[in-house]
């Protein structure tokens, strides 16, 4: 059974429920178990195929050849693997929910399965870690500045042995920043356009990036080939959420010039300093809204005539976060409301002709 033998305008609604759902489970548990972690289940799935993805005799451009070929095989066989797998537990659920509706009540039936579909998707998205592995960053920073750099070497993958307390807390809130979009806002995003099986997909390409997409991490040039496919799935999953999350950041402190058309320029400006197609647009937004400088050393500086980020800006900048996520499902209950709305108004005109 699936989404359309759902009366007209419920599905929006079922998707705001499942959204509502996972962020609050993901608020009252954290995250689930390693062992039963499904994005962790995909990182081992990717790791399974590395042998046989640098496998081969071919030398040169052949084996550039063969390895980008291998890895977009790869990439695709395991991409379908997951998204069937979301698929069928969606449409077991939506299966149940329409068969329970002859014994119990039908509302009651629909909030059962908008509690599993959002315990479904809450290991796909994590913004509760997130959130208080930035405050962890600066609450160590509190303590000393080596246990500032090893609590910000949890978080990302950039060298922190000589980052400065000033940079430690920049690269903290880009980080927070760009995985408001890759972890939070980029799964609920394909979540309403696909329901979990878009949610699937989007984490599998993010979690295969973070793995075979960065060519300096392991193999040089070999794993640059490897994870081409990857690195690129990615970038298209995520160009749209990218810039979704800039623009929620920006609507969510209009105060502090959100609204400002100066400052709507500047954010693509700032967003193009960066080599990531994507993660520029959260990063710069954040920079601007805060009125302070972000950047990685030797690579690029945001907003660079803005002062250092200041304790008490990590704190703006998770509040800040929230109030963009808060929006985003402000935004799905409007559509979930209005969709039901058109739904009663086409009911009754139906009434009315018969």
């Amino acid at each position: 059974m699936d989404a359309w033998h759902w009366p007209p305008g419920a599905w929006p609604l079922v998707l705001a429920l499942g959204m509502s759902a996972a962020l609050l489970v993901d608020r009252w548990l954290g995250e689930p178990p390693v062992r039963w972690h499904p994005v962790v289940w995909m990182g081992r799935s990717l790791q399974r195929l590395q042998p046989w993805l640098f496998g081969g005799r071919a030398q040169g451009a052949a084996q550039a050849r063969q390895r980008l070929r291998r890895g977009a095989l790869a990439w695709l066989a395991l991409a379908l693997l997951w998204t069937a797998l979301a698929w069928a537990l969606q449409a077991a659920l939506l299966q149940a929910a329409w068969q329970a509706q002859g014994r119990m009540p039908p509302l009651l039936a629909s909030l059962a399965l908008t509690l599993l579909l959002g315990a479904l998707l809450k290991p796909l998205l994590a913004w509760r870690m997130l959130s208080q592995e930035v405050q962890a960053v600066e609450q160590a920073l509190g303590q000393s500045l080596p246990a500032g750099r090893a609590q910000l070497a949890r978080l990302v993958s950039r060298e922190t042995a000589q980052l400065d307390a000033a940079q430690v807390r920049e690269s903290a809130i880009e980080t927070l920043a760009e995985n408001l979009s890759d972890s939070v806002v980029a799964p609920l995003f394909w979540f309403a356009l696909l329901g979990l099986p878009g949610a699937a997909l989007y984490r599998f390409a993010n979690t295969a990036d973070a793995m075979w997409g960065y060519p300096g991490q392991r193999g040089g040039r070999d794993w640059q080939w490897a994870g081409k496919w990857a690195a690129r799935a990615d970038d298209a999953l995520s160009w749209l959420p990218a810039r979704l999350t800039a623009l929620l950041l920006m609507l969510a402190n209009p105060a502090q010039g959100g609204w400002r058309r100066q400052t709507w320029r500047q954010l693509g400006a700032q967003a193009r300093k960066t080599p990531s197609p994507n993660g520029g647009w959260p990063m710069a937004a954040a920079a601007l809204l805060l009125g302070c400088r972000l950047g990685k050393p030797g690579a690029y500086v945001l907003h660079p005539q803005a002062p250092a980020p200041q304790p008490a800006q990590v704190a703006l900048a998770q509040a800040l976060a929230g109030r963009a996520l808060g929006l985003w499902l402000l935004a799905a209950w409007l559509l979930a409301a209005l969709c039901g709305l058109w739904a009663l108004a086409a009911g009754a005109s139906v009434k009315g002709a018969l």
